[in-house]
């Protein structure tokens, strides 16, 4: 059976210390007809360099002039593309040798418009990490929708998408979310590959981890905002359902946690269940403080989910707050791993 072209988009934003391996370990990837595009954003250190010495190599360079985000910078390199099949990466993912083989062999169904990777973490002495409780939960929620109506959002990371899937590029969307909407709209789906695999370390310091998930979810309520009429059930049939569920319901949990915490203060006189669903929330939230102000505490489990819990309701809360107060992420700068 022929293989389809494949053309493998990297997306960089001064990366020069690490561009060289990552284009090291594209080359090494086993597929008989791939391009390499590196998507320069804007990229001011010696990046764009580094890349052009891999040219005789096949190995080309999408420079955009202007820091527009990450979006903009990979529509340069889809402009130039030649595959029919877009595979894109962020440098610090690592790509297993056969993965774009079986990446590709998801699209011999015609229904498929997009294909997304699962994410692994990588310890600093590169040995595979174990999954964590939210990881876990993430992938089967996924498995669950590509099982049903598509995907709502890809591992933007590491993802394949028909290139014509990709003709209406939104530069101010996440290009993992408009990468499934676009495939809803061609009566196409977005599907997980269980068995395609990209690794990545997690982000060491857990500051700029909180603040990585605000620029995200920022970025995520921007999208949703701009593609109001994916909520339309009318419209996008069950998919819209899954989208309400996924995103939108998840981004309610701070409020709804909220909300009961203060009725709960206000009916807690009437003791009964009422006293000790608030004695509950007060000793999850005592275990939480506790992960805060003992960090060795976070490696126990009864305290590692619950304050990793809290930290994303606290990512999300602040995040739709800096939303409305007109706070917008487009320029996009990558997570140091």
């Amino acid at each position: 059976m022929a293989t389809r072209k494949v053309s493998l988009i990297i997306t960089a934003h001064n990366e020069k210390d690490r561009i060289r391996e990552k284009i090291e370990n594209s080359l090494e990837l086993d597929y008989p007809d791939m391009e390499i595009i590196v998507a320069s954003d804007c990229s001011t250190d010696e990046t764009d360099d580094i890349v052009r010495e891999y040219a005789d190599k096949g190995v080309r360079l999408a420079r955009a002039e202007e820091r527009k985000g990450k979006e903009y910078a990979q529509l340069q390199a889809i402009n130039i593309a030649a595959g029919e099949i877009l595979v894109f990466s962020d440098v610090a993912t690592k790509i297993p040798a056969d993965a774009i083989k079986k990446l590709e062999s998801y699209f011999a169904d015609e229904r498929v418009g997009a294909v997304s990777s699962e994410d692994r973490f990588i310890t600093n002495d590169d040995q595979v990490a174990g999954e964590g409780a939210y990881v876990k939960y993430e992938m089967w929620l996924r498995r669950l929708e590509s099982e049903r109506y598509g995907l709502v959002g890809l591992s933007g990371s590491f993802f394949a998408a028909r290139k014509k899937v990709c003709e209406e590029w939104d530069i101010y969307s996440p290009s993992d979310f408009n990468t499934a909407l676009n495939c809803v709209k061609k009566d196409l789906v977005a599907v997980t590959a269980p068995d395609v695999l990209g690794f990545y370390k997690d982000v060491a310091d857990p500051q700029k981890e909180y603040q990585r998930k605000v620029r995200t979810i920022i970025r995520g309520i921007t999208a949703l905002s701009r593609h109001p009429q994916v909520l339309s059930p009318v419209q996008f049939g069950w998919f819209a359902v899954q989208v309400l569920s996924h995103k939108v319901m998840r981004w309610a949990v701070p409020w709804f946690l909220a909300v009961l915490l203060a009725l709960s203060l206000l009916l807690n006189y009437q003791g009964g269940v009422y006293s000790l669903i608030l004695l509950g929330q007060i000793a999850f939230y005592l275990l939480v403080l506790a992960g805060h102000f003992k960090p060795g505490l976070r490696d126990k489990v009864y305290v590692k989910i619950p304050y990793f819990f809290v930290q994303v309701n606290l990512a999300i809360a602040k995040a739709t707050i800096d939303f409305f107060q007109g706070t917008r992420m487009t320029v996009w700068t990558p997570s140091k791993r």
